[in-house]
Parts: structure tokens; C-alpha cells; sequence
């Protein structure tokens, strides 16, 4: 499985990535990262069964999808106009916040990682702190759709 999901990251990075398009390559990685968080989310709510194998599977996937996230090539200057892009002006007011955001949320991850939950109940606490890092993240520096 973690295998599959490295795979599966790397060529959709890959193909973002021939594209040139920081816009398209900046969602491409923020939608792999919430579907990741996805299948996390749904097992701390117990709407699917605690996998320990699964889970660090996630939490790896996380930790390299936040790894390949270099917001210098993803938000150059100009890229926040553009076709759809909910990227707020605050990320480039404010990049070294933005840059600091994104740091806490890789070094959550990897503290994740580190120490592999073994239950559900240990996969609430460190799950709690990166979807925290998450939410502070699109509340600064994210435009909210509609």
C-alpha cells in the first residue's frame, strides 16, 4: 500500500510538474494532500476500521507530498491571478509565515511518522495537530470559494 501511494504522488507530481503551471502543480499537491488527510480523518471518526500498515501509509504520503512542496516554484510572483486559484494575496504579503506554516505542518508529519500510532485512540492526537495546521493555514492564507 505505501508503495502504491508514493507511486501514485510521485507521477501525479510529475505530470503537474512537466506542465510549468504553479497554479495546476500547486493543486495538484494540496489535492493529494487532502485526500490523504481524507483517509485519515475518516479513521479517527471511525467511519473506517484502524489499519496501523494503512495509516503510516498515509502519514508517509503526507510527509512526502509536504517534502515536495516548494513554495517558491509553486507561488511565484504573478501566479496569484490567475484561473481559479483560492491563494490569497497574504501568501505572498507574507511568505515567511507562509513558508513558517508549512514547516510546522512537515515537521508535525514527520513527528507522526516518527512514532507510528498504534491504535486509533494514539492516531487522534498527532491527526488533531496536522488538521490544525491545516485549517490555520487555509484561514490565512487560503480565499474561501463562494
Amino acid at each position: 500500500m505505501r508503495k502504491l501511494v508514493i507511486a501514485i504522488s510521485m507521477l501525479a507530481f510529475t505530470g503537474a510538474a512537466a506542465s510549468a503551471d504553479p497554479i495546476a502543480d500547486r493543486q495538484a499537491l494540496m489535492k493529494e494532500r487532502g485526500k490523504l488527510v481524507g483517509t485519515l480523518s475518516k479513521v479517527v471518526k471511525g467511519e473506517q476500521a484502524f489499519d496501523a500498515a494503512a495509516v503510516l501509509d498515509a502519514l508517509k504520503g503526507l510527509e512526502a507530498n509536504a517534502e515536495k512542496f516548494d513554495t517558491e516554484a509553486l507561488f511565484p510572483v504573478g501566479s496569484e491571478q490567475g484561473r481559479d486559484t483560492t491563494a490569497a494575496p497574504k501568501i505572498w504579503e507574507d511568505k515567511a509565515g507562509f513558508n513558517a506554516a508549512e514547516d510546522k505542518f512537515l515537521a508535525d508529519v514527520k513527528a507522526a511518522v516518527a512514532a507510528p500510532p498504534a491504535d486509533v485512540d494514539a492516531l487522534k492526537g498527532p491527526f488533531g495537530t496536522i488538521a490544525k495546521d491545516c485549517g490555520a493555514c487555509h484561514q490565512t492564507y487560503r480565499i474561501k470559494k463562494g
